[in-house]
């Protein structure tokens, strides 16, 4: 009895979609909640000072999320420049997938806590990491029709941007959890 393999999109629509439920699954098991304990949902909320950041669908540090997209692309293109789009947009999915439980995870949060200004930082949401794989999936495509040059030119920007508006970015995030800073921590302090 010979067996047909699966078509190509349901092997990859399956593994997509796995990828996505086991990030839930380990979100859940380490205690996230689903949604906001405030029990109302908003798509953006812009308020970063507030018990509502990374509670809610996307805030301004989803923009750190569309920045790891970014990452993703020019590791994709340096590493696995010959898998399909597809797969190649799975791979993103499936680092971003892994920082978000990783990010969640008790220990950075507690990092989160210490070493930078997010002093009352509890966690993501699920509903917020859904959102932050979104964003990340749409910068890895962001990036791939830049290309190399004008994505870096845009990564810069949006790290500008980011350093104006709230005080924090993607390299500011990274720096402070590697090696914490305290003239940029009361810089970062809200309020």
């Amino acid at each position: 009895m010979t067996t047909k393999t699966p078509p190509r999109k349901f092997l990859y629509v399956t593994a997509t979609a796995l990828v996505v439920l086991l990030m839930i699954v380990l979100l859940r098991a380490q205690g996230r909640l689903v949604s906001c304990v405030c029990g109302y949902f908003q798509i953006w909320t812009s308020d970063t000072c507030s018990a509502n950041n990374s509670q809610q669908l996307f805030d301004p540090y989803s923009l750190t999320h569309l920045l790891h997209g970014f990452l993703f692309f020019w590791l994709i293109k340096l590493l696995f420049k010959r898998y399909s789009t597809s797969w190649q947009i799975w791979i993103a999915l499936l680092l971003e997938s892994a920082w978000e439980v990783f990010e969640n995870s008790q220990f950075v949060i507690d990092r989160y806590r210490t070493a930078t200004a997010a002093l009352g930082y509890q966690g993501d949401t699920i509903v917020n990491s859904i959102g932050d794989l979104v964003w990340a999936i749409a910068g890895l495509l962001l990036a791939r029709q830049l290309g190399v040059r004008r994505s870096i030119a845009a990564f810069l920007l949006v790290e500008v941007i980011l350093i104006l508006w709230i005080r924090d970015s993607l390299l500011l995030q990274i720096l402070m959890l590697v090696w914490p800073v305290d003239a940029i921590k009361a810089w970062q302090m809200c309020g």
